[in-house]
Order: C-alpha cells, then structure tokens, then sequence
C-alpha cells in the first residue's frame, strides 16, 4: 500500500550554508510523511504509546539523488509492502514540483515494549489497516 502526502515546501532553516536542504531534514520530511500517513488510517501515535507500543527507528537509509533548495516544493511517497511482524518497513520517495527524483530511503521501525524492553509482534489492527484499506 503507498500514500503521498500533500505539497510541502522547504523552509530557510531547513538549508545549511551552501543552501540545500541539510540531509538530517530528510529524515524529518520521512517521518512527518509516516504520521501523516498513520493519521489518514486513523492510527495514533498516542494511543499506541498507551497501549505500551512504542516504534523506534531501528535502521534508515537514503540515497540522494538531486538537492532541495529554500523555497522548493515537494512530496513524499511512501509504501509499506511487505506485511509486518516485529519490525515494519517503509520506503519513501520525494519528488519536487517538477517531477525531478530528489531522494530514496527506507526506514524500519521496531514494535517495542517500554515495560518489558522487548520486541513483540505487530498489533493485527495496524496490519489491517495497512492492507485493508
């Protein structure tokens, strides 16, 4: 299943002194096109931290392709294509205006227990609303 988010566009602190976009920022972009994403399915981060289900970050990449300047608008794709069991996998994909490739990367977050501090299985609600809707 994919989602792409809304037009963003790239703020001034957001560029470092060469003025393109910083690349820490595209893990922000990525993580703010996930929870845009959970919002959409309905899937609240608040709701899972209550139900003592935390998703960390366990592994990220990116694979930069064309910068992002001040001022540029773009979007973020992002799939999650293979069914999650302890761990869930998303790849992402940004693209600008002008339909020029910007950058790639996955991100693998882990189902954790805060009270245990151990892994465990994805929730049967998350995985249905990933590949149900």
């Amino acid at each position: 299943m994919r989602y792409i988010t809304k037009m963003n566009k790239v703020r001034y602190y957001e560029t470092d002194q060469m003025g393109f976009v910083h690349h820490s920022n595209y893990l922000k972009y990525f993580e703010m096109a996930r929870i845009e994403w959970f919002d959409f399915l309905d899937i609240r981060y608040v709701e899972l931290e209550k139900k003592n289900i935390w998703l960390p970050v366990v592994e990220c990449s990116i694979s930069y392709m064309n910068p992002l300047f001040f001022g540029d608008q773009f979007k973020v794709e992002i799939k999650c294509e293979k069914e999650p069991m302890s761990k869930i996998e998303f790849s992402y994909h940004i693209i600008n205006n002008k339909k020029v490739e910007i950058c790639r990367g996955i991100t693998k977050l882990a189902f954790y227990d805060p009270k245990t501090k151990k892994p465990k299985k994805c929730p049967l609600e998350i995985k249905e609303k990933f590949f149900n809707s």
